[in-house]
């Protein structure tokens, strides 16, 4: 498989240590996120929506990154990262669903505002941050609470991608400055657990967006 990527970004970072806790092999195609890259011809016969990552198996091309990495835990066969027990691979599959639309969104508001504008010269908003407190909060409880009782997020003894795929929209939780106190569950998951993880650590962007395997 190539993976067509920028590991500085959310959804390439969730698929690469997605990948990686699923033991999928994969050759990665750097696609410079501020160089617009994304947005250029030979990227867009890839992937017309100028967004990244995508995947290329041979002529099959998928983007999206959740579908990415369900496509290559059953391409890898790896049944404790995506279970093919109906019942935890629809709960696994609605987690995703729910980062995609409702999780991400919200946590990209803090990365814009406390990291993409500081990076580009120019500052947070308060008002705009202001008004997303509620909603994050609303969603953190959500998650807060389903952690409440288990280590991961489908439960079982090990993690699977919706813990990958969830723990990607606050990857830069730091720098993003989510207000992540008043959820403890949430805030152990992520530091304890996630963090902790070998595919985690080594797609760990730090200072000067270099990807951790590759220093």
């Amino acid at each position: 498989m190539k993976i067509y990527a920028d590991p500085i970004t959310v959804n390439c970072r969730k698929v690469l240590a997605g990948l990686d806790l699923i033991g999928a092999s994969y050759e990665l195609v750097h696609v410079d996120y501020f160089k617009g890259e994304q947005k250029l011809p030979p990227y867009l016969s890839i992937n017309p929506n100028a967004s990244i990552p995508a995947m290329a198996d041979g002529d099959y091309v998928l983007w999206e990154s959740n579908a990415i990495l369900q496509y290559a835990s059953d391409k890898a066969g790896n049944d404790a990262a995506y279970p093919h027990d109906l019942k935890t691979r629809c709960d696994i599959n609605r987690w995703l669903q729910w980062e995609g639309s409702h999780w991400f969104p919200s946590c990209y508001v803090y990365l814009v505002e406390n990291c993409v504008k500081p990076l580009l010269g120019g500052a947070p908003d308060p008002a705009v941050l202001d008004a997303q407190a509620a909603q994050f909060h609303k969603l953190a409880g959500i998650l807060d609470q389903r952690l409440s009782d288990r280590r991961w997020v489908a439960g079982g003894d090990s993690p699977t991608i919706a813990d990958i795929a969830l723990a990607s929209a606050m990857h830069l939780h730091g720098w993003q400055q989510l207000p992540l106190d008043p959820h403890p569950n949430l805030k152990r998951w992520m530091m304890k657990d996630v963090e902790q993880l070998p595919c985690w650590k080594k797609t760990w962007v730090g200072e000067g967006f270099k990807l951790a395997q590759a220093a």
